[in-house]
């Protein structure tokens, strides 16, 4: 085999049937945490739409290449748990202690990164299903949850759960 002929198999295409199932569950991906970010855009939150997105495509990344790799699945777990602790850093850096009056922000915008996180690791190993209904359950939770028990004000008139 040539340089030309190895270099043109490795980015050769997969089995149609293997592109389908990356395909699918990398949109899958993509348009939940999409979902979950468009949300928060529309609400003027921090961490919108393009964030949430990559959040979710990259997990489903992460586990779909050594799915598709044909890791075994105790290996894949391994890779799971890397991703959790890794998103952890990413969510602790939207999490800011305010010195006035101590509070903390940027709880919800960590918890929906981690949330997204795992929508996209769902999707990304094939539980579609998983991935749809947690991401209706969080988006329930965000929306209707504030109506229900609404946050009593701060000493400077902002809600509790209020990101800037």
């Amino acid at each position: 085999m040539t340089f030309l002929d190895a270099f043109v198999a490795e980015f050769a295409l997969p089995e149609p049937a293997v592109f389908a199932v990356v395909l699918a569950r990398v949109i899958a991906a993509a348009v939940l945490g999409g979902l979950v970010g468009y949300d928060r855009e529309r609400k003027g939150r921090s961490a919108g739409l393009k964030t949430h997105m990559l959040v979710s495509i990259g997990s489903a990344l992460f586990v779909l290449a050594p799915a598709v790799a044909g890791t075994a699945l105790g290996d894949l777990t391994r890779v799971m748990q890397g991703i959790v602790s890794g998103i952890g850093f990413l969510g602790a850096g939207a999490i800011i202690k305010m010195e006035r009056g101590g509070r903390v922000e940027g709880l919800t915008t960590a918890a929906g990164i981690w949330m997204t996180c795992a929508i996209g690791m769902a999707a990304g190993i094939g539980m579609e299903m998983v991935a749809l209904v947690t991401t209706i359950v969080a988006l329930m939770v965000v929306n209707a949850v504030p109506r229900i028990f609404p946050s009593p004000q701060h000493d400077d008139g902002a809600p509790r759960d209020r990101e800037r």
